[in-house]
């Protein structure tokens, strides 16, 4: 099996997508935090080989991204692939349902999946979440209010949550 994979310019620096035809398996800064051990923990759990080679979701994928980073966008309809334990994939899930412009925390978000105990767990699931911005763990911040644990920069957090908050004000 090959996943595909593209390098996207964006407003906030270079992002690598990768794809399948299921959806959109990575979108990452290219500068992120541990990128490669990224890249093997995709081509590991999908036994594939990641190739820089084209694919259709990748138009629709560079469109949305345009039209986000507009103020044009404020939900995401390409379709995404993830894969993880059963725990990571309900945290990615409750990831997806924060409404732009909104932020919340570990702990809120811990409690949201009814084990209020596992603020670790929950910021370790987001902090290997493989799909920048559509799955937006940008969004969660500390319980104290302060921006924590973004592998891309806590600078682009920032940006993000700036850029959100624009869209809907």
């Amino acid at each position: 099996m090959i996943i595909h994979q593209k390098t996207i310019q964006t407003p906030l620096g270079e992002m690598i997508a990768c794809a399948l035809d299921e959806g959109i398996c990575l979108l990452e800064f290219t500068d992120r935090k541990n990128i490669q051990k990224q890249f093997t923990s995709l081509s590991k759990s999908l036994n594939a080989e990641i190739v820089e080679k084209e694919h259709y979701h990748f138009k629709q994928l560079e469109e949305e991204l345009k039209e986000y980073f507009d103020g044009q966008r404020e939900k995401f309809d390409v379709p995404i692939f993830v894969k993880g334990t059963e725990f990571q994939e309900k945290v990615w899930q409750l990831l997806r349902e924060i409404p732009m412009g909104e932020i919340r925390t570990y702990k809120q978000q811990s409690e949201f999946l009814g084990n209020p105990k596992a603020i670790r767990a929950v910021g370790t699931a987001n902090g290997i979440n493989k799909i920048a911005i559509l799955i937006p763990c940008h969004r969660v911040i500390g319980s104290n209010g302060e921006l924590v644990g973004y592998a891309g920069g806590i600078w682009r957090k920032q940006k993000l949550l700036e850029l959100e908050k624009a869209i809907l004000f």
